[in-house]
């Protein structure tokens, strides 16, 4: 598994920033901005940027700057601040060319099955965060995980992010994370995504970002490892999931509510 920055601080672990690459300097400020927070907090921190979005609602939509581009930025974050990165993979091919630049190839929930990806994400030796599809049980996940395992990599990690309810609205079981955790992985809630609200008539998903804060203490008192918060300086133009995102000034906020939160459970 990966080194984290103040892991021995015995505190959850955060994985955070932008939906997508928009640009190396709003990535670099962003960046900066979470790690002084979770220094002082001492929150082992992974900053998470998609270099691609592939997975859209309309054509018109915007996928990234570019993939080498996008790389360099996860890469550059890395050497400037020495944290963790982590992107989205889409496909097999995709794999070894995203294993070069960041530390962690996650697995977007609607192709957590896809054995061809998640075997060829495992043969990088990087650390592999399955998100659990929004169509499966918990315990499915178990199949997943087990393709990376019987692929020669045994650092998983797997992502509660909701599960359909209906044709427009997710819902969290936080039973998820334990029977998750059974597995022997370190399981994450994605805090901002469960709060998505998928077809929407306009094309765009829509969110529900003023229960981030709800979901966010509910994952944490149940004993999630880690969360995922996608958090922008200005969700309002941001180009990807600005619906469901949290505004960058609120995090510090929530964080320190969190590790309250964890120290009451630790004690």
């Amino acid at each position: 598994m990966i080194e984290l920055k103040n892991n021995p601080a015995n505190n959850f672990f955060l994985l955070a920033g932008p939906c997508v690459i928009e640009g190396e300097e709003m990535a670099m400020r962003i960046a900066e901005r979470i790690v002084k927070i979770t220094d002082t907090l001492q929150i082992p921190y992974v900053f998470k940027g998609s270099y691609r979005k592939a997975n859209r609602s309309r054509l018109d939509s915007f996928t990234g700057i570019g993939d080498e581009k996008a790389l360099k930025v996860l890469q550059k974050v890395h050497q400037t601040f020495g944290i963790p990165t982590v992107t989205d993979i889409h496909a097999a091919t995709e794999t070894d060319m995203a294993a070069e630049y960041v530390d962690i190839l996650q697995i977007p929930a609607f192709l957590c099955r896809q054995t061809d990806l998640l075997v060829a994400a495992a043969k990088t030796g990087k650390t592999v965060n399955i998100k659990k599809g929004q169509f499966l049980s918990p315990m499915a996940m178990q199949f997943a995980a087990d393709k990376i395992v019987e692929a020669g990599n045994n650092n998983v990690m797997l992502t509660e992010r909701g599960t359909t309810f209906g044709y427009q609205d997710l819902v969290v079981d936080y039973r998820s994370i334990p029977e998750m955790q059974s597995f022997g992985f370190p399981v994450i809630l994605d805090v901002t995504h469960s709060l998505q609200q998928p077809n929407q008539t306009s094309g765009v998903t829509g969110g529900m970002p003023q229960l981030i804060e709800t979901i966010a203490k509910a994952g944490i008192a149940v004993g999630a490892d880690g969360v995922f918060i996608e958090t922008h300086e200005n969700p309002a133009v941001a180009k990807s999931d600005g619906a469901n995102m949290l505004q960058l000034d609120l995090l510090e906020e929530l964080l320190t509510k969190l590790v309250r939160i964890r120290e009451a459970i630790n004690s």
